[in-house]
C-alpha cells in the first residue's frame, strides 16, 4: 500500500548590519537540513512551513516566496512505501528567539551565505542543494558553484 505525507518547511533569511543571513539546522543525524515538519489537519503547507520553523528554530517568520516542491519516496517500517511532498518556501526572520527543539535537532545557527552553501554542500542532504540554490539566487547572492 502507497502512503502519501505531506510536509513543508523553508529557508530562514535575515539581514543583520546590512549582510544578508541564512539559518540551518544540525539534524539528529549529524547533516546540515533546513526545517520542515509534516502537515497538520486543516493546515495549508504555509501554514505548516511557518509552524515548523517556530517549533524547531524559536523563529517567527513571514513567507516571501515559494522555493521548490521536493518529492521522494521511503520505506516504512510501519507503513510501507510512502510517497513524501516537501514544500519549501524563502521565509523571511521577523522575530522570536532562536533555539533549537532538542527533541528532533542537535542546533540551529546564523550563517553568512556562503558559509551556508560550504556546510550543504560538505554535510547538507542531496535534495536540499537546488532548494539552497534557488535561496541564494531569489536573494541575489553569489556563490562558488
Amino acid at each position: 500500500m502507497l502512503v502519501k505525507e505531506i510536509s513543508a518547511g523553508g529557508v530562514v533569511y535575515r539581514i543583520r548590519n546590512g549582510a544578508k543571513e541564512i539559518q540551518l539546522i544540525l539534524d539528529r543525524y549529524g547533516k546540515m537540513t533546513l526545517p520542515k515538519g509534516k502537515m497538520e489537519p486543516g493546515e495549508t503547507v504555509e501554514q505548516t512551513a511557518l509552524r515548523e520553523i517556530r517549533e524547531e528554530t524559536g523563529i517567527e517568520g513571514r513567507i516571501v516566496d515559494f522555493l521548490e516542491l521536493v518529492t521522494y519516496r521511503y520505506e516504512h517500517d510501519v507503513r510501507g512505501t510512502v510517497d513524501k511532498e516537501v514544500h519549501y518556501f524563502l521565509v523571511e526572520a521577523v522575530g522570536g528567539d532562536l533555539q533549537a527543539q532538542v527533541e528532533e535537532i542537535r542546533g540551529v545557527e546564523w550563517l553568512e551565505p556562503s558559509e551556508a552553501w560550504r556546510r550543504q554542500r560538505g554535510s547538507g542532504y542531496g535534495n536540499n542543494e537546488s532548494v539552497l540554490r534557488k535561496t541564494l539566487e531569489r536573494l541575489q547572492i553569489e556563490v562558488e558553484p
